[in-house]
């Protein structure tokens, strides 16, 4: 034996038992990159493909021990399609709490249910589908037209509020440990999707650079920058003819170059089979799967890659290495989530089970939900209900369905309340009669239950009235049974509920509206006759105590519209047309219903000493804004302060004003508070023809208040600075 055998033997004798024994990939001590790039290097290239999908099987050869893993797991507003998990309200309604620190509690929440989760399926050798840690939420896509049946599961139509509560989502998803990720969020879909559902596999988006900076893509580059997101899902359409799973410019040119994401990207489901069948992109899936790696897709949702890698290696229009890229950022998501690590070693993994649905998270629901109640119109302070209303008359279609609780992309809560239950709870704490009548069906031209509707509405002191939509008229396409399509293609209420509605108010009793449903409705009929209008979106499994809290006054209402309401869609463009001009409260030049940003509370506010930092900007200065608000009632509340800009002489082109700065701030009745903001670029700056954000000289007006400054009762304040 030589001296340099001798050597090695003494070293491998000295080391401890499971390094001497095990692979550098299984060694938490050693370099990530170290580690993956082991791990890869024991796999064939059979196994490598066989990683690349989103049904990942195991692997186990002379040196390699992985699990398999499913990578497709749903949690839009709580761990779905996995039983048990508490159910919070749908994204649109978390939108409209207008609070971020509670959209990271929530997402806090929901990440440690799935932890607990998927602790129990690991012991259970469980690998299938929504059982894992990698989750496709949240969708940030601009709700840029409220006839998108899936405009429920984003954040509504501005992109700054629509990044800042994302952030806070992926935030609260990916945790705070410096070594581990307690689960992976997925920025979706990126980019430039909003419908139309049926067209979705073939569309081609077509916007100008001005638009794609402006609107489409700021939220998606503040979860990768601000947010640090692990992953992001590209879309079904094309954008400007490329396909967006297939897109360099996209997946690499923008998202990694420019953005600096570090993650992986991940296909929407069957995206792939689009480019050849859908798009004609493509002339078979080798090309296909071919293009859709070169341009920066690492994993793909569905099964194209099983065969078409292979027949792209042997085509020549791939190579080793490419998988070999993608496998590096898949895997190294894995061992960030301690997959491949000792369990005590990962903190996450210490989350006991009955976390989930557990009575802290059924209480935090019922606060979102509280937060997310859109109070629309309070004619005569009809709300709170007064102590001299003794008979309540509940009626309407959604009032005892759990549908517009749970919404879609949801899981199974242990229990639920809905707005019947939740009221008739309330009234018989109060000792107050409540009678039920289901009013109308939800759609049909036949309405048997009006006789008994309208005999307890004339019965009864006040009548709460339960109308809307549910997600069996709104969703993605081929999932909501009454509309296969999942658009809509009629925005106002469905004519048997309005009928209802005009022979309810036609008895004279007062009238209390709750509106379900995900998206904007044009309820012109009610906002001229009912006493009051309360939006409760798909208001979680604790709606119905939520909206009761509220109606009675245990809970102040303060959430805010995140999309406009319209009047009706006749002065909309056409549902096609990706050009914002027209859309959204940046660019809509009509009348609305209710503007974005709208809500009212049962206190009051005032706005004074609004401070500008300077009057006279250049183009690399930056902003602080300081107001006082106050709470001018009796009564504690919550109050969403907003900060408008609003250009005096812009270029063509640019929108109305802007959403730069908000805060959700609890004031007791009489108190005061100091609010500050600090503006750049991306709040001061706007977009040209080129697509580049840039200061442009001008004078712009700064409005702070409640609502938009182009509401009717807005009180806030206004100041002036000059970009010089």
């Amino acid at each position: 034996m030589n001296i340099r055998m001798a050597l090695s033997l003494l070293t491998f004798c000295l080391l401890p038992p499971a390094l001497a024994a095990d692979p550098l990939y299984l060694n938490p001590e050693a370099p990530l990159k170290e580690r993956v790039t082991d791990l890869i290097s024991h796999l064939s290239l059979q196994e490598k493909v066989s990683q690349l999908m989103d049904q990942a099987p195991p692997v186990f050869n002379d040196v390699l021990d992985i699990p398999g893993y499913g990578w497709w797991n749903e949690a839009l507003h709580g761990v779905a399609r996995n039983g048990l998990a508490t159910v919070f309200p749908q994204a649109i309604a978390l939108a409209a709490t207008w609070d971020e620190k509670l959209m990271h509690q929530v997402a806090d929440a929901i990440s440690d249910e799935a932890r607990a989760k998927y602790q129990i399926a690991k012991l259970n050798y469980d690998t299938t589908r929504y059982q894992g840690l990698t989750f496709f939420s949240p969708n940030i896509n601009i709700f840029r037209d409220p006839r998108w049946g899936r405009g429920h599961e984003t954040y509504g139509e501005d992109p700054y509020l629509t990044g800042k509560m994302a952030v806070q989502f992926i935030k609260g998803m990916q945790g705070d440990d410096p070594r581990y990720l307690k689960t992976v969020a997925t920025a979706k879909h990126f980019a430039v999707h909003s419908g139309p559902e049926g067209l979705r596999h073939s569309f081609d988006a077509r916007v100008s650079l001005h638009d794609l900076y402006d609107t489409y893509l700021p939220q998606f580059e503040m979860t990768v920058k601000e947010g640090k997101v692990e992953s992001v899902m590209s879309a079904y359409n094309r954008l400007n003819g490329v396909p967006a799973s297939a897109s360099p410019f996209l997946l690499t040119d923008l998202l990694r170059n420019k953005w600096g994401f570090q993650g992986y990207v991940v296909t929407d489901c069957w995206a792939l089979y689009d480019l050849f069948n859908g798009h004609q992109y493509s002339k078979n899936i080798a090309e296909a799967v071919a293009a859709s790696i070169k341009a920066g897709v690492d994993l793909e949702c569905a099964d194209a890659f099983r065969t078409g890698i292979p027949q792209a290696l042997q085509q020549g229009l791939l190579t080793e290495k490419d998988l070999d890229t993608a496998l590096e950022r898949l895997f190294t998501a894995r061992f960030k989530l301690g997959m491949f690590d000792p369990k005590d070693r990962v903190p996450y993994n210490q989350i006991p089970y009955s976390v989930v649905d557990s009575a802290e998270n059924r209480q935090l629901a019922r606060l979102a939900a509280q937060k997310s109640l859109v109070l629309l119109k309070n004619q005569n302070n009809l709300l709170p209900i007064s102590s001299a209303v003794k008979s309540i008359a509940v009626i309407g279609p959604t009032a005892s369905d759990e549908d517009v609780l749970l919404g879609n992309y949801n899981g199974t809560p242990s229990e639920s309340t809905t707005l019947l239950e939740g009221l008739q709870e309330a009234a018989q704490e109060k000792g107050i009669k409540l009678s039920y009548s289901k009013g109308s069906p939800i759609l049909g031209s036949e309405n048997p239950y009006l006789p008994e509707a309208l005999q307890q509405a004339k019965d009864a002191d006040l009548v709460v009235l339960v109308l809307g939509i549910t997600p069996h008229q709104e969703g993605e396409e081929n999932e909501s049974p009454d509309n296969p399509s999942g658009d809509r293609k009629d925005i106002r209420l469905p004519q048997v509920q309005e009928d209802l509605l005009k022979a309810v108010i036609e008895t004279g009793k007062p009238v209390a509206l709750v509106l379900t449903g995900g998206s904007a409705q044009a309820i012109s009929y009610a906002r001229e006759k009912a006493g009051a209008i309360l939006v409760s979106w798909y208001s979680g499994e604790e709606g119905g105590h939520a909206v009761a809290d509220v109606l009675f006054g245990k809970s102040n209402p303060a959430g805010r519209l995140p999309i406009t309401f319209y009047s009706g869609l006749q002065d909309l463009p056409d549902f096609n047309d990706y050009a914002i001009q027209g859309r959204t409260y940046r660019y809509y030049q009509g009348k609305p219903l209710w503007g974005f940003g709208y809500g009212l509370s049962y206190s009051s506010f005032g706005y004074s000493a609004l401070a500008l930092s300077s009057k006279t900007l250049s183009a690399s200065d930056g902003l602080k804004v300081t107001v006082q608000v106050k709470n001018t009632s009796q009564r504690d509340g919550e109050e969403v302060s907003q900060l408008y800009i609003r250009p005096r002489n812009a270029p063509a082109g640019s929108p109305r004003q802007w959403l730069a700065g908000f805060a959700r701030t609890p004031l007791k009745a009489g108190e005061s508070q100091q609010l500050q903001f600090q503006l750049g670029l991306r709040e001061l700056g706007l977009v040209n023809e080129q697509g580049e954000r840039l200061m442009v000289p001008g004078t712009y007006d700064v409005f702070v208040g409640g609502s938009q400054p182009s509401e009717a009762d807005f009180s806030g304040q206004q100041a002036t600075f000059v970009i010089r």
